[in-house]
């Protein structure tokens, strides 16, 4: 069962310039020396343990990046461009913001490049890097995990598929991925780019799997047992990975040891959001791992932070649904997508 003890829960308002409405308009008012023109979401500091201190400062603030999106997903940030990508779902986009520019559109189409006319979440999901430094999109639309074939600092909309079939069957609409150092992709499956979820007639594959494609293009179905596989993380040294589960029935987070080829073995259940989940929005969705072994995981209410050790120090909350989080090369600020907006918060 989740308890939280509510030691220090410090509320910070939205400052006079930010609107609540969501104008669909993109928004990058973040400067370091003018603190009267940034836009800030609420920011809630739900303390479960006092190591929550030594992570983020009692004051921190999350100022708004950009705003007015349908749905914001796929945080990424690359240090080569200085710069925050992020999908949006519905809209079929990837948008970059960088320090003192606003949010553009950086990719269109994202995740969907037929021709038909089709509904749902159609665009890109997770973003990450190959090992080679290019972009890679789990494409919903699509169905497969795929390659842009342009450089980050030109980026084109042309693609070609890393893994896109599972003994001849189409993916669900992959959602998430993770690489190893060894350069394995491992990936989950869930059904929500079908526009018609479990129920597309498209759908191929009964189950939703965590998959690994290896550095030598082999296919490997690593587990069928969890209902709605999501965001993925490595702790350090990738001996165990944790998978979130999108399901309002087992809302939960799993752990599984790797063995010496890279196969899960000896799941457990992580951490159980289940006495949340009525309550509070979201279910546990994307999450990044810090170099120190902290963990930052979307779920019910908003970020929650566990120490290396899997122990609860508590919860950020926006006010807003979150999706995913992303940190920068120095880990000193989480980036976090949040229903329509994007968000940064300080870190220590």
């Amino acid at each position: 069962m989740l308890k939280i003890n509510h030691f220090l829960i410090p509320v910070f308002l939205v400052a006079a310039a930010c609107s609540s409405e969501k104008s669909g308009t993109d928004s990058s008012l973040d400067t370091d020396d003018a603190d009267s023109l940034i836009n800030y979401l609420p920011l809630t500091i739900d303390m479960a343990d006092r190591g929550l201190e030594e992570i983020i400062h009692s004051t921190a603030k999350a100022s708004i990046l950009g705003s007015g999106y349908t749905w914001t997903e796929g945080p990424l940030w690359l240090e080569e461009e200085e710069m925050l990508v992020f999908s949006e779902i519905p809209a079929n986009k990837v948008h970059s913001w960088k320090e003192g520019e606003e949010a553009r559109v950086y990719l269109e189409p994202a995740g969907f490049t037929g021709s038909a006319s089709r509904g749902g979440e159609l665009g890109s999901n997770g973003l990450l890097l190959d090992p080679e430094g290019n972009l890679v999109l789990c494409q919903h639309g699509d169905r497969r995990l795929a390659r842009m074939l342009a450089p980050l600092s030109d980026p084109k909309p042309e693609f070609e598929t890393i893994v896109g079939l599972y003994e001849s069957k189409p993916f669900n609409s992959p959602n998430d991925a993770v690489y190893d150092r060894h350069g394995n992709l491992y990936f989950t499956d869930p059904p929500y780019g079908l526009e018609f979820n479990m129920d597309d007639p498209a759908k191929a594959i009964p189950f939703q799997g965590v998959y690994r494609f290896s550095h030598d293009g082999s296919l490997e179905l690593l587990l069928d047992s969890i209902s709605r596989p999501n965001g993925l993380a490595f702790l350090p040294g990738e001996k165990e990975l944790i998978i979130a589960n999108s399901d309002p029935e087992k809302p939960y987070w799993y752990i599984y040891k790797l063995d010496e080829e890279g196969n899960l073995a000896n799941g457990r259940i992580y951490q159980d959001a289940s006495q949340l989940v009525q309550g509070e929005p979201g279910l546990p969705d994307g999450l990044k791992i810090r170099r120190d072994g902290v963990v930052f995981a979307t779920g019910p209410g908003g970020v929650w932070v566990f120490n290396p050790s899997g122990k609860l120090l508590g919860r950020l909350k926006v006010g807003e649904l979150t999706s995913n989080v992303a940190l920068n090369k120095n880990e000193d600020v989480l980036f976090v997508t949040a229903d329509s907006y994007v968000v940064k918060i300080p870190l220590r």
